[in-house]
């Protein structure tokens, strides 16, 4: 098979709709049109869209089409599994979140689903009350498995700073994102405070940025002008932009390269003025690009101070470890200790959420429905030296993360759209 075919459709195997009052299913897959899939690792949930024209009568009372027959008003339970023509399939349970866009007609109906994971309405009616203490990876697992039971894995990097809290009746996807970028990998403190959360297919996943850069390539990509597939590579590139290159502007008044903080003491009454800059972060991250050099294109005068400036209150003698009188000798044999080292992983936390965006691009490839958010690419751009596309360009070119995937099968073709992002240039 050439590259050029495996644009061509893979297949929807099972699309079926579960009714909410008389448990009768529905496949409605003859009527599917298009249907979206997607991930991301800035979003807690996966969703899906599909796109229905139905023609004819799908159900004994004489109703023309689904939507009013079985019918669809939110909250069904929908078996859904397609295949590209690659050997992948996306096999994952969702409920219809809502009908849309509906077009009612004699001879066809029109309308839109839209789709999200059985967690997605399970987070809105549960709530984080109890009090929580010892690691941020421990509360999460904790969360996930108690307070929101979630179907798949749960990945869960282990942290390596303790903070105490209470849940206080908030969501427990929230509570989780909330910790996430207070949390540092068990590396211990250094540059690579910040973690992600996020749903693939396979479940939910709590992740170091820096644990994520360190892994391997799951695929290699290719640019060409002939649409052939390089050998060495899974996929050619069917076309590409770069989305946003590095910003000064924009980084600096992020603080990406040079922040500074302000964190007050209400015990003290007193504040104290941190300052942290990427060379102090260098070889502490893990990066996509070259280590070491990463940040070298950044005039050293843009650098050199701080251009974010923040302010922090210190939680000083905030649920204190133990419980009961215990806690009051834990106050007191450390009366100025934090509940958590924020002068250490607040300023650093910022600075990498911020680096992780610094080189966005959007590639679409023939259908490769194996592809998951938070995985590493590998990617092999032309130089920009007119129309000779034979040579590679080592800046743009290496490893990317997949922040963002959709997936989207129609009639008559199947693609998978991906958002790479990386926070370096060069190849490794």
């Amino acid at each position: 098979m050439s590259e050029k075919d495996l644009s061509q459709p893979g297949s929807i195997d099972i699309f079926n709709l579960r009714s909410n009052v008389n448990n009768d299913t529905v496949d409605i897959s003859a009527g599917v049109v298009e249907y979206n899939y997607y991930e991301s690792v800035l979003s807690n949930t996966i969703s899906a869209t599909a796109t229905v024209v139905e023609t004819g009568n799908n159900s004994e009372s004489g109703k023309n089409g689904t939507l009013d027959s079985l019918p669809i008003r939110g909250g069904e339970r929908a078996r859904i599994k397609v295949s590209d023509n690659q050997g992948g399939t996306l096999d994952v349970p969702l409920y219809v979140n809502r009908a849309r866009d509906a077009i009612p007609g004699t001879q066809q109906d029109f309308y839109i689903l839209d789709f999200a994971s059985q967690e997605y309405f399970a987070n809105t009616q549960t709530r984080v009350t109890k009090r929580y203490e010892g690691k941020i990876s421990d509360h999460i697992s904790s969360i996930l498995g108690d307070v929101l039971p979630v179907s798949g894995e749960v990945d869960v990097d282990e942290t390596s700073l303790e903070y105490n809290f209470i849940g206080n009746d908030r969501k427990p996807f929230y509570v989780c994102t909330w910790l996430a970028s207070k949390s540092v990998p068990a590396q211990g403190v250094g540059g690579a405070a910040g973690f992600l959360f996020f749903q693939t297919r396979d479940g939910f996943h709590f992740k170091s940025i820096d644990n994520l850069f360190r892994g391997s390539s799951v695929k290699k990509f290719n640019f060409n002008n002939t649409g052939d597939k390089v050998a060495g590579n899974d996929a050619n590139v069917l076309n590409y932009t770069i989305e946003s290159d590095t910003e000064l502007h924009q980084n600096l008044t992020l603080g990406t390269y040079n922040n500074k903080s302000i964190f007050f003491d209400f015990l003290s009454m007193n504040y104290k003025e941190v300052s942290y800059s990427i060379e102090q972060q260098s070889g502490d991250v893990e990066v996509a690009g070259r280590k070491g050099d990463s940040y070298n294109f950044v005039a050293k005068e843009f650098t050199r101070t701080p251009s974010r400036f923040m302010t922090h209150i210190l939680d000083i003698g905030v649920n204190p470890k133990g419980t009961g009188d215990k806690q009051l000798e834990n106050q007191k044999s450390n009366p100025g200790e934090p509940n958590l080292q924020v002068e250490d992983t607040a300023v650093q936390s910022i600075m990498r959420y911020n680096q992780l965006f610094s080189v966005k691009a959007q590639i679409t490839i023939a259908g490769d429905f194996s592809i998951k958010a938070g995985d590493l690419v590998e990617c092999s751009f032309p130089e920009l030296s007119g129309a000779d596309l034979t040579n590679t360009n080592d800046q743009s070119g290496g490893i990317y993360m997949v922040a963002h995937v959709c997936h989207r099968i129609t009639p008559k073709s199947t693609f998978t759209s991906l958002g790479l992002v990386r926070d370096s240039y060069g190849k490794r």
